[in-house]
């Protein structure tokens, strides 16, 4: 069975921030359908990177749809700043907010599609409550922090487990697979009933950003789509 296009959402974490500007000119004319910027506090995640005034910025450079992931311990308190930067998306951690609905809501009041997300080890039972009402879903395939990371091969289980809950809610939330993804790996992830793909290291470590962003979309072409996770193959 057949699903409609994958997109693919390379993530700045790898890019090259002195020349930030030419690097989303590249993969924007190598066919991405989004940005991913992840924003991490150094207290939620082992990191610190980008916040609002490099969303603003890149906001005036490119048109594509800012995918902005929220791994910060108190996400509430930035969700207008992100908002007015730019953000199209803004995902946050069910591990981070304790009124989770009221977060979701927050975001979308502003105009904003409202992603959340679940670490390696979070059930995802914890989105059962949530899925209705969120536009992205997003799985981390690898512990967030760092880019360049591995995928963690019992993650294609967890994907396919978060896609037979869309599926059996009705939910209208497209679903994202962030970590370790590349061209390799991208048939299985998508087969496991990904949307959308995030990659960082395999995009921007490549000469031609294009021929990595095509080679994942490919990935999905012919792949077929089980909705039980037990059909999902786990290879370690």
């Amino acid at each position: 069975m057949s699903r409609h296009t994958i997109r693919i959402a390379p993530s700045i974490l790898s890019a090259d921030f002195a020349r930030l500007a030419d690097e989303i000119a590249r993969v924007e004319r190598g066919g991405a359908d989004l940005l991913h910027i992840d924003v991490m506090d150094g207290h939620f995640v082992p990191n610190l990177t980008v916040g609002p005034p490099i969303v603003e910025a890149l906001r005036k450079v490119t048109k594509l749809p800012l995918d902005v992931h929220l791994m910060m311990t108190n996400p509430d308190a930035f969700v207008a700043e992100f908002a007015e930067a730019g953000a199209d998306y803004l995902t946050v951690h069910v591990e981070t907010c304790p009124h989770l609905h009221r977060t979701v809501q927050s975001i979308k009041e502003r105009g904003v599609k409202a992603g959340v997300s679940v670490n390696p080890a979070t059930p995802i039972g914890l989105l059962e409550e949530i899925a209705l009402d969120a536009d992205l879903i997003l799985i981390m395939s690898v512990n967030p922090g760092f880019g360049g990371q591995q995928f963690i091969p019992s993650s294609l289980q967890k994907i396919a487990q978060a896609r037979q809950l869309i599926d059996r809610v009705k939910s209208p939330a497209a679903l994202e697979v962030d970590g370790g993804v590349k061209p390799d790996n991208a048939g299985q992830i998508i087969q496991a009933g990904a949307d959308i793909l995030v990659s960082g290291s395999a995009i921007f470590s490549a000469n031609d950003y294009g021929t990595v962003i095509a080679a994942l979309r490919a990935a999905g072409q012919s792949a077929s789509f089980p909705r039980n996770p037990q059909t999902v193959p786990v290879h370690r």
